[in-house]
């Protein structure tokens, strides 16, 4: 459990990093609670770069984490994310874990490079990332639970390449897993949304999950 102590602590760290970098670096501590993982978000500066706000809900990053081993949780630094308007964003990603190795709470800062892409030419040294994975589509940073879902299914019919009228079962089924593998189905309701969109029962939902 994440200690006041420790939380304000990182709020500390976050202001501090915020202020250094200016209104375009947003600063976000997600606490991780199972039982509360729609209102994820418990500190936040510059919340208007992603849009979001105190109480708001979890990334696909937090996500991720969720599906994973504490142990097998390393730190993400310096890669591309992208708000719903389409701005790019310089991420970076800290598991924070308590004493006995679990984890508690996600410490991420995105910094806003819109700009400074537009004048890539003339700073590329200082945007310049170095991380292969970057050079991936940058991932959705979602205002809230819903968006991001909606994101998570949109990814899965593109995994599988066709209209979800064009699927047959085995397609359906490569979704799925899919959205399961990146933890959609720890967002509240989400079998009910996701068996509407691919037009078949929750009981069949829950055997293409198996």
């Amino acid at each position: 459990m994440l200690q006041d102590s420790k939380l304000n602590f990182l709020s500390q760290i976050g202001k501090a990093i915020a202020g250094q970098f200016g209104k375009d670096c947003e600063i976000v501590i997600h606490k991780i609670d199972s039982n509360d993982l729609n209102h994820s978000i418990i500190s936040i500066e510059n919340g208007h770069v992603s849009s979001r706000h105190l109480g708001d809900g979890p990334s696909e990053v937090v996500l991720e984490a969720l599906q994973k081993e504490p142990e097998e949780l390393v730190d993400q630094i310096n890669y591309l994310t992208r708000t719903h308007d389409g701005r790019i964003l310089k991420s970076s990603t800290v598991y924070v874990k308590d004493e006995t190795g679990q984890l508690e709470a996600i410490f991420s800062i995105n910094y806003d490079v819109s700009s400074l892409i537009a004048a890539e030419s003339a700073i590329n040294a200082l945007i310049k990332v170095e991380s292969k994975e970057n050079k991936h589509e940058p991932s959705l940073i979602p205002k809230n639970v819903n968006d991001l879902l909606d994101e998570l299914i949109q990814e899965s019919v593109r995994l599988v390449g066709k209209p979800v009228a064009l699927m047959n079962k085995e397609d359906k089924i490569k979704s799925i897993q899919f959205l399961n593998d990146k933890g959609a189905f720890l967002i509240t309701k989400s079998g009910d949304k996701v068996a509407n969109f691919f037009n078949i029962s929750k009981y069949t939902l829950y055997n293409y999950i198996g």
